[in-house]
Formats: C-alpha cells, sequence, structure tokens
C-alpha cells in the first residue's frame, strides 16, 4: 500500500504524524502515529507509543444524491489536529464541500478536532448515538477551569446538526459501500458506535480490540504479536465492563467479518475469531469472582477516569470483579440493584463550577439510603481550582457511617505517572482487604482450607523448593522513576541459548507492572545465613506509591538496574514472554549480565511445608 505522511513536532519535540493507507478505491485510512506516551492514563502504560485510526469514505458514484459528500468514521482527538487537518484536505478532493462525521466515542479532545474540522467544512454533519449525541451537545461550548482565563478570547463555534442513531440501522455511501452502524454502549464509552462495512467485511471497532502500539503496520504480523499489548487494553479499560463487553462481542460474532480496524493498533486480519474468543476468556475471571465492587462515577474531561480505571485495575488484579456505572447514564433501578449486590462502593466525581455533578448527587442518594455500612467504601475525584465534590461526598458519607477503604483520593487535573501507580497499589489493598474479611468469614465457618492444608497432593506440591531472591526493578516513566522490589523463590532456569529463566509473579504484586516485555530486572539471590535481614526488609507492609528501595544501598546494572551488595550473586535479565497462570503471571527472561559476589556461601533456599501458600 503507498502511503503519504503529515507530521508535526509535539512539545517533547517528538515527531506525530498522520499517514493516508489506501484501502480500497474511495476507502483511505487516515493513521495518526506518536512514538512517545500520550498521557499518564493506565492504559498507556507499557509505554510503546500509539495509534489514532480513522477511515475515510469519499463517494465516488454520480448516481447517488451524496456522491459530492465524504464520510469520516472515528476522528482523532486534538493530539493530532495539527497533522490531521492537512492529511484529511489532501484526501478529499476540492469539489467536495460537504464533510459528515461519526463520532463512535466523545470527549473534550474530539470536540476540539471537530471544531478545527468545522472551520474548513463549515457543512460539516455529525453522525453519533443518542448518548453521544447528549454528550456531544454538553461538552461543545464547555470550557475545562484551567482555560477559564482564555473565556471570551475566541467566538464559540456552533455545534453542527447530529444525525442520531438509535438502533442499528444501515448507509448506502456509494454502489461499492454499505455501513451498519452498531451502537455499543458502555460505562465508560456510553456514547459508543461501531462500524461495519458489509462488501468489504471490515468492522470499524473504535476501542474494541484496541491496542497501544506506534506502528505504520496496516495489519499485525499474526495472532500472537501484539496479544501483550491488546490484553493489557483489555485489562484497563475493559475489564470492569465485561458483562456489557461479551453481550456487544456476542452481537458481532453474527457479522461476516474479514477484517477488525480498531481505533489504536494495527488492524486484525488472519486471526480475528480468536481475538473475540479472547475477549470472552479474558472475561471469565471477573464472571467467576466471589466478591464485587461497584464503581460509581462521572467524568467530564476524563480525569476521574483515569483515576477508576486505575483503582479498578488495582483491585482486578486481587481476584475481586469491579462493576463500573457511569452515573449519566446508568438507570436508578440498575443502579439500586448493583448497590444491593455489592460488597464494597467506590464512588469517584468531578468538581464541575464548585459543585459535584447532579448524577454523582442522585448516585450519593442511592447510597446513603440502600448502602450497607458494615461494608468498605472509597471515594475518588479529579478537581480544578476547587474540590468540594469531594468534600461532599467525604462528609455525607462519614456522618452516614460508612467505613472508608482508604483516605479520600483528591487529585488536581490528571494523575501522573507516579500517582497512576500509587492508584494502581491503593486497588490492591482495597483488593486484599476484602478478601482477608471474606477469609475471617470462613475461618468462623471452616470449609476448603483445612482440608486444602491435608491434602497429599498439596503437601507434595509444597516440597518443590526455589533460592530465595529480591527482585529489584527501576523504570523510567517520562521523567519519573517507578521502583519496585519483592522477594521471590518461585525461580527457575528456563534455556540454555540463549541464557533464561522463569519467574511466577503474583497478578496482586505491585511490582508485576513493571514486569512487561522488554522491561529489565535484577534477579538478587541471597545468601544462605544472612538473608533474614534482606528478608525482612522486603516482606514487610509497604503503603501505597511507596519506593521499596528508598534508604537502602545498591549499585546499578549496565542497564540502570538496582544491584543489592548483599546478595550472594546477581542476573540481569530482560523480560521476553509473558504467559497465564492463574493467579499467577509466568515471566520469561534472557540473562543479559550477571556476577557472583560471593564464592563461599551457598545460596538461600526456601522450604515450605504445604502449596497452597507461600
Amino acid at each position: 500500500m503507498k502511503t503519504s505522511s503529515f507530521s508535526k513536532k509535539d512539545n517533547l519535540n517528538d515527531e506525530i504524524k498522520v499517514i493516508s493507507i489506501p484501502i480500497e478505491e474511495g476507502l483511505i485510512s487516515l493513521r495518526g502515529l506518536s512514538p512517545k506516551r500520550l498521557r499518564f492514563e493506565l492504559e498507556y502504560a507499557l509505554e510503546r507509543g500509539s495509534t489514532d485510526n480513522s477511515f475515510l469514505f469519499i463517494y465516488p458514484d454520480s448516481d447517488f444524491p451524496s456522491a459530492k459528500q465524504a464520510l469520516l468514521i472515528h476522528p482523532p482527538g486534538a493530539t493530532y489536529s495539527e497533522a490531521f487537518i492537512p492529511a484529511i484536505k489532501s484526501c478529499i478532493p476540492q469539489e467536495i464541500t460537504t464533510l459528515q462525521v461519526l463520532v463512535g466515542h466523545v470527549n473534550p479532545n474530539r470536540i476540539s478536532l471537530l471544531k478545527d474540522l468545522v472551520k474548513i467544512y463549515p457543512n460539516l454533519k455529525l453522525i453519533s448515538s443518542n448518548p453521544g449525541a447528549q454528550l456531544l451537545t454538553e461538552l461543545w461550548n464547555q470550557i475545562k477551569p484551567n482555560e477559564k482565563s482564555k473565556k471570551g478570547t475566541e467566538n464559540l463555534t456552533k455545534i453542527p446538526p447530529i444525525k442520531i442513531v438509535r438502533q442499528e440501522e444501515e448507509l448506502h455511501v456509494s454502489s461499492n459501500y454499505t455501513l451498519r452502524f452498531i451502537p455499543a454502549t458502555s460505562p465508560r464509552w456510553p456514547g459508543g458506535l461501531l462500524v461495519f462495512e458489509e462488501n468489504l467485511g471490515i468492522l470499524m471497532s473504535d476501542k474494541f480490540f484496541a491496542a497501544h502500539l506506534c506502528t505504520e503496520k496496516w495489519a499485525e504480523t499474526n495472532s500472537s504479536s501484539i496479544e501483550e499489548e491488546r490484553r493489557h487494553f483489555y485489562d484497563c479499560l475493559m475489564a470492569t465492563m465485561s458483562s456489557q463487553v461479551e453481550a456487544i462481542v456476542d452481537r458481532l460474532e453474527e457479522l461476516d467479518i474479514r477484517i477488525i480496524a480498531p481505533g489504536h493498533g494495527p488492524a486484525i486480519d488472519t486471526s480475528w475469531r480468536s481475538l473475540l474468543n479472547n475477549y470472552k476468556r479474558w472475561g471469565e475471571s471477573q464472571q467467576k469472582a466471589s466478591l464485587k465492587v461497584v464503581l460509581l462515577f462521572a467524568s467530564a474531561y476524563g480525569n476521574t477516569a483515569a483515576i477508576a480505571d486505575a483503582l479498578a485495575n488495582g483491585i482486578n488484579r486481587t481476584g475481586v470483579k469491579v462493576e463500573s456505572l457511569n452515573c449519566e447514564f446508568t438507570p436508578s433501578d440498575k443502579l439500586i440493584e448493583e448497590i444491593k449486590s455489592a460488597d464494597a462502593y467506590l464512588i469517584g466525581s468531578p468538581t464541575l463550577g464548585g459543585h459535584a455533578p447532579t448524577p454523582i448527587v442522585s448516585a450519593l442518594g442511592s447510597l446513603l439510603a440502600e448502602g450497607n455500612r458494615n461494608k468498605l467504601i472509597g471515594i475518588f475525584g479529579s478537581y480544578g481550582w476547587s474540590g468540594e465534590a469531594l468534600d461532599l461526598l467525604e462528609n455525607k458519607l462519614r456522618d452516614g457511617g460508612f467505613k472508608f477503604g482508604f483516605d479520600p483520593i483528591k487529585i488536581k487535573f490528571s494523575p501522573d505517572a507516579l500517582m497512576i501507580k500509587t492508584l494502581e497499589e491503593t486497588g490492591i489493598l482495597f483488593g486484599r482487604k476484602l478478601l482477608n474479611n471474606q477469609k475471617k468469614l470462613i475461618r468462623r465457618q471452616p470449609i476448603g482450607m483445612a482440608e486444602s492444608k491435608s491434602d497429599p497432593t498439596v503437601l507434595a506440591l509444597g516440597r518443590i523448593v526455589g533460592s530465595l531472591s529480591i527482585l529489584t526493578v527501576n523504570k523510567l516513566a517520562e521523567s519519573h522513576q517507578l521502583r519496585g522490589a519483592m522477594v521471590a523463590s518461585w525461580i527457575s532456569q528456563a534455556s540454555f541459548s540463549p541464557p533464561g529463566l522463569t519467574i511466577a509473579v503474583a497478578k496482586d504484586r505491585a511490582v508485576e507492572a513493571l514486569l512487561h516485555k522488554d522491561d529489565f530486572f535484577i534477579l538478587n539471590i541471597l545468601a544462605s545465613g544472612r538473608h533474614n535481614k534482606l528478608m525482612k526488609q522486603f516482606l514487610r507492609p509497604f503503603s501505597p506509591g511507596a519506593d521499596r528501595l528508598e534508604g537502602i544501598t545498591f549499585d546499578l546494572s549496565p542497564n540502570e538496574q538496582p544491584i543489592l551488595p548483599e546478595a550472594l550473586a546477581w542476573l540481569e535479565a530482560c523480560v521476553k514472554q509473558r504467559m497465564e497462570c492463574g493467579d499467577h503471571w509466568l515471566i520469561y527472561a534472557e540473562v543479559l549480565n550477571g556476577k557472583v559476589l560471593d564464592d563461599e556461601s551457598n545460596t538461600a533456599v526456601h522450604y515450605r511445608r504445604t502449596g497452597a501458600n507461600y
């Protein structure tokens, strides 16, 4: 495919560009490419850049009344605006003056780009779902708190007319193309709208099946080439609404799909069916979870939603289900039903004009009326110049007798990389508290655990031994150093050439988020007889976001990873593969460097009496 490119430099002096990829006659993919992490939201944490994919239909048939129109599907955000505007102008013939734009999900960044398009195409028309139209109308002339000083410096752009898609419908854009619009409402994207082109079999799936990865390739190499990136995106944004996601996937399986083209990342042309199956499989653990947290939120600019995503991801990693409800689009009876069935509650709100949004105030009333005071609660939110909404939530819930699982989280504007890490760990601790409370109830009515400890198979499993080690890692996220550590003993050499090892890491370990593909780490192998001090240091409880290496003297490896001088030996390794194994991730890493620091001592070994725990 022949591509053309338009670029700009962002404020980090990293090139952002838009390339046009011809798909068929009259159909072009416009792909925005960002080699660097765009924002600090959890979905970008792998730091592999991103793409933003949109699709442009140019109607070539003179027999159709829409012949002098073009249709843009899933426009990008304002980040790509400077490169996107000249790219789309170069693709649309000058005689075409009317542009239709289908907005699959709505946020302020996309509205900013739409306003730029209106200046070029004053006849622009929008297509959206009914909730999407509501959001477009609410946000079009809304000004962010940190931009209020600019108010009045420019004329407000009038919102274009909106065609509302209330249920599935078809649009014949030419003799070659027939589009099916499929509403895909979810708590995270209430205005979700997918598009299926029936003749080519292309599903333009927007957020579904997406992955943040900067690549110019139209389609992925094979089914496993970017599975880690797609799984990470699912865990960050889809897991908390797995039941709604599964229902949408069930509908998509009825389509004659040949290619899935998501809003981020390459297309899937040979393994799309396995990806649909993966989405169902990844949601199974959520469906089977014995504990559920209901997460109530509203988010005007996406900042509160970013906080919610990080907290939910941490909770999910403990095996506790999180059910997200966007209070702006959730019927009151559904909200009350979820509150009554939940084992704990989270509620998050922005502060708009010194107040909480009306849907949050209503949700707070339902929580006060129907919530169980013996169940844990947590509150969070973002604010601009003030935080009255968070004060309201805290005061009402404390006065109402609710027990807080963590201190209220109040973040000005958007969370940075260090705060995202802290939020994840806060979620992990919240999930563990719920599991510990559940275990206390089980002890009062003992079943299962006592039997498992005496099970001969479990006892035999405990006789597998491993070397005691401290895993340490240092990762640079933009300008922040993210450091982590954990005690490890489930370790084994896995290969001779190249030299490699495997290590099992529990999903709820804080350090797990720093051990993705291409991340470096150090395995500090401990010496028998002098390992207790280090064990005590790293087995103690840490507060969310705490630096596990603070106050500890360490050296640096060739890739600037922390080496503990008290270790018997150290190995520096790079993560190459990850495999999901029940409640752990099995990580395969290639060993790059290493050294024995003490020739005289023996390796400390971890002996267990049972395979039921560490």
